[in-house]
């Protein structure tokens, strides 16, 4: 029997609305929406001595985190409780604070550790940077803290490509790597170091990729793009970067270099609205996201999980 066109046509659609009467109708996929949203609360951050917050990490045994401040300071650790309260400092030994900028929270040898970054480089004059590792102070229940710690080891880099402006450093020490991204660069930089280098001679860091860090649609801001703290959640499954308008959160597949998860469009958290935002940390359970501001009593701006 010969069919013509026009009733080949016919039938195809009425085997579509069989078909589709058929099969149950999939229900429409759900936004997730953003990893972390902005707590309405706003605890203070009350140490006198933390004036030039530039970066953060967070403590172990009894929560909360360590900070330090920005260039010319003295060469401490200052603690915090999880609302803001001073908890005291203590010196690092044999060092000086040229300009440090971030800070970054690992395990090594089954201790937890504080990497120091003096990696700022406003004029991308230095011909190598800094980072100090030192094992993380203990805290005595009820006393505040005091007295000093020494580096456990020291590393003296310098980027392959040469002199680079950083304020942001996170440790991956599974991977036994430290990841450093650009400041000034368009697009940032991502560089590598391992954690722990077999010699004591200047290593030279290993350049990546590049990274997104865009600004708000209508931000006025004129540094909106530039990264100035970043952070690896506990699990490794995600990075956050602050800059002077938002905070961006990077995914991470299991097993995936960082380089490739940088390469990915970031999520932008709801604007901060510090007034210059230079510390950020994930909390110890990966639960939260904290930023705070350079000044004296900045706010902690909390980021939670839904």
């Amino acid at each position: 029997m010969r069919v013509t066109v026009v009733g080949r046509k016919i039938a195809e659609i009425g085997f579509r609305v069989i078909a589709a009467a058929l099969v149950p109708a999939m229900p429409a996929m759900a936004d997730p929406g953003p990893p972390f949203k902005k707590s309405a609360d706003r605890p203070v951050l009350r140490a006198a001595a933390v004036n030039e917050a530039s970066g953060m990490a967070a403590a172990h045994g009894g929560g909360g985190y360590w900070l330090i401040n920005d260039s010319g300071s003295a060469a401490r650790l200052h603690r915090i409780g999880p609302a803001g309260e001073d908890l005291g400092s203590v010196a690092v030994e044999g060092v000086t604070n040229r300009d440090w900028e971030d800070l970054a929270g690992f395990e090594w040898k089954g201790k937890p550790h504080l990497l120091i970054a003096d990696v700022g480089d406003n004029a991308a004059q230095h011909d190598s940077c800094t980072l100090i590792a030192v094992e993380e102070p203990v805290a005595t229940a009820g006393k505040p803290l005091a007295g000093a710690v020494a580096p456990a080891w020291t590393i003296r880099f310098r980027y392959p490509d040469g002199p680079r402006d950083c304020e942001s450093v996170a440790v991956d020490a599974k991977a036994g790597k430290i990841v450093l991204l650009s400041k000034r660069d368009r697009p940032p930089r991502l560089y590598e170091l391992p954690l722990r280098p077999a010699g004591d001679g200047i290593q030279t860091a290993v350049f990546v990729g590049t990274t997104r860090v865009p600004p708000p649609r209508g931000t006025l801001h004129p540094y909106g793009e530039q990264p100035t703290a970043m952070d690896f959640s506990p699990d490794g499954r995600r990075a956050a970067v602050l800059s002077y308008v938002g905070v961006f959160v990077f995914e991470r597949a299991p097993g995936e270099p960082w380089a490739k998860a940088f390469a990915k469009n970031p999520v932008m958290l709801e604007p901060h609205r510090l007034r210059q935002a230079e510390a950020l940390a994930f909390s110890r359970d990966g639960q939260r996201l904290i930023a705070v501001s350079e000044g004296l009593r900045s706010p902690l701006v909390i980021y939670q999980k839904p």
